[in-house]
């Protein structure tokens, strides 16, 4: 009998929903201080894991979210660059 994988769980920060891991996108700030979205989920830095949702992202603005992920505040023209980068993922 084959053993099962577990499915790496993860939780939107916006929303509070758990879902697998690859079923949501991570937003990734790299001890230069980048924050940027990671599409491959491995690029070295803090990770939080948002929906693949531009209005899971825009909660995640309204409720500074990323701020405390990050423990630090988050400059708007990244939040508007997140945006530009996540809808052109939904196309």
């Amino acid at each position: 009998m084959q053993k099962q994988k577990k499915v790496p769980q993860r939780k939107c920060i916006a929303c509070q929903e758990r879902d697998a891991k690859k079923g949501l996108i991570r937003i990734v700030k790299t001890k230069e201080g980048q924050i940027f979205l990671d599409p491959t989920g491995k690029a070295n830095g803090r990770g939080a894991y948002i929906c693949k949702d531009v209005e899971c992202l825009k909660k995640a603005i309204k409720s500074k979210a990323l701020n405390r992920a990050f423990k630090m505040e988050v400059p708007s023209d990244v939040y508007d660059n997140l945006l530009k980068e996540l809808e052109s993922y939904e196309d």
